[in-house]
């Protein structure tokens, strides 16, 4: 004989099943992307497209996708072939034009032409394109980037910017072929073909300039640590290693290599050691006698 679940037991079960369908649904990335055009016009095959909306006036277009808004002359918004519009929701490529605006946030982007795919939930601005994002608090420095383009990710707070990246913050300013950039954190992670990126700290007393073949930023703490061929050069004292971490808090900079060397041009004196001490404000470097391991979990990239 089939017994029969009791029906609270059931309900039980139902409200179960529904939490974690909700749950899911809320973690699941959102990518399905819709535009919006107030007072301009849309045209194009209804069921399988493309769509094409145009603006009546300047930035009438309006994109919405995760995090991101996006402001447009003109969209075209199409389904790969084979697919209508409603049935490819996921899948679709939405092309915007025309002094294309990207706001999220505290961020504002600006470029010409934007590409953004459902199927991966990323949005590539082409330029040349300028990025910018605004203090959180009255002492901190706007953060600028510059770049040819930048690939937003709308289920982060990420972005990914590519050719000829500038970037600037108060005193800093960074120069790579690529940099990854966390809005939440401003941490730019630099990083180059040529395997050289370079940092700049302009002072009074002249610039200080880090290169190295990675270097990630924490931009608002004005911390740092340079991978690969490192070189701090501080006028006339130059300091070479492998790795180096600095925070412009304390001033200094510690260097680690096999061996890192230092250089005084102007004294006619060198040092070597694994580990080495360069006090940029006193312009000076001694041994650093302590055990020193990088702090890489500081500065590590979402998902490392």
């Amino acid at each position: 004989m089939e017994r029969k679940t009791p029906a609270r037991v059931r309900t039980a079960l139902f409200v179960m099943l529904l939490g974690t369908l909700l749950a899911f649904a809320s973690s699941a990335p959102v990518s399905t992307i819709v535009i919006e055009y107030p007072n301009g016009t849309r045209s194009g095959d209804l069921r399988n497209g493309p769509w094409i909306y145009t603006a009546s006036e300047p930035g009438g277009i309006r994109g919405r996708v995760g995090n991101l808004v996006i402001l447009a002359d003109k969209a075209v918004l199409e389904a790969p072939k084979g697919l209508s519009m409603q049935s490819a929701e996921g899948q679709r490529t939405a092309t915007f034009e025309g002094s294309v605006v990207v706001r999220r946030g505290r961020v504002e982007a600006r470029g010409t032409r934007l590409v953004y795919r459902e199927s991966t939930g990323k949005g590539t601005l082409f330029g040349p394109v300028t990025m910018e994002q605004r203090p959180e608090r009255a002492d901190e420095d706007v953060v600028i980037l510059k770049a040819d383009a930048i690939t937003f990710n709308v289920n982060t707070d990420t972005s990914e910017s590519r050719g000829n990246v500038h970037l600037t913050s108060g005193d800093q300013e960074g120069f790579a072929d690529e940099v990854y950039y966390e809005e939440d954190r401003a941490l730019a992670i630099f990083t180059s073909t040529s395997g050289n990126v370079r940092l700049i700290r302009h002072r009074d007393e002249g610039e200080l300039r880090i290169e190295g073949g990675e270097a990630r930023l924490l931009v608002r703490e004005k911390a740092l640590i340079v991978l690969g061929r490192v070189a701090l050069k501080d006028g006339g004292l130059v300091t070479r290693g492998d790795a180096l971490y600095y925070d412009d808090k304390t001033g200094r900079a510690i260097v680690v290599g096999s061996p890192a060397t230092s250089r005084d041009e102007a004294k006619g004196r060198s040092l070597s050691a694994g580990t080495l001490l360069h006090d940029v404000t006193k312009h000076r470097v001694r041994l650093y006698g302590k055990p020193f391991e990088l702090p890489l979990d500081r500065f590590a990239r979402q998902g490392d």
